[in-house]
């Protein structure tokens, strides 16, 4: 959430940001917004909880409190934290449409029939023309469901962003969240390797045109 904030705000600082931060712990929620972290090892995986985070992008994003750091106040400005679970379908009523949603490294750990629901769920949350942005998931249940409902695939940087982080492309396939190496090969690659998505500008069955959508929201 912050490193997002950060790179939108940095690069646009003309822009006035809400966002909405949910996830399904109370706990892991309350950790986050607080914006404290120790300079130590992560009880969840055996390396440092700063290991890919370059000595720029702490200067950036913390000030420094001893053995912890804290996240800097303007970063933690325009932030609505709430409790929430992805697969709600009541979920899109609570925060309505969105320009921009973030659904990463979380639906790979779910079996695929669930991860296909939950998917299915979030993409109403984005508006008409909006973005998804979708990674740590099983290849095969987003191609289908993000095909299916027809949002459109963004290949600017494609491979750069599919091979981001190597330990997962060093993991597959023995691991359950490794990532299968990108493969220009197979026909379906743009839509099989993208983590961004466009949704349609209208729906298909609706009074909408794709001539003349009718209430499309402005940028």
């Amino acid at each position: 959430m912050y490193s997002i904030l950060w790179t939108i705000r940095s690069k646009r600082p003309d822009l006035k940001v809400v966002t909405n931060a949910v996830d399904i712990s109370k706990e892991a929620l309350e950790f986050a917004q607080n914006g404290v972290y120790p300079l130590g090892y992560s009880e969840f995986a055996n390396e440092h909880i700063f290991a890919s985070v370059t000595k720029e992008e702490m200067l950036e994003l913390f000030d420094n409190e001893g053995d912890r750091v804290r996240v800097k106040a303007w970063l933690r400005e325009g932030i609505v934290w709430r409790v929430g679970d992805a697969a709600d379908p009541q979920l899109v009523t609570l925060l309505g449409p969105q320009d921009m949603i973030f659904a990463n490294n979380f639906l790979c750990h779910m079996y695929p029939a669930h991860a296909e629901r939950c998917l299915r769920n979030i993409v109403q949350l984005v508006r008409p023309g909006g973005y998804l942005f979708v990674s740590g998931i099983d290849l095969d249940v987003r191609t289908r469901v993000l095909r299916d409902l027809m949002l459109e695939p963004i290949t600017d940087s494609i491979e750069d962003i599919h091979n981001g982080d190597s330990s997962l492309t060093k993991d597959w396939p023995l691991t359950y969240w490794g990532l299968e190496p990108f493969n220009m090969r197979r026909r379906d690659w743009r839509i099989r390797y993208s983590s961004v998505f466009r949704a349609p500008e209208y729906k298909c069955g609706s009074a909408a045109s794709p001539e003349k959508p009718a209430g499309t929201p402005s940028p």
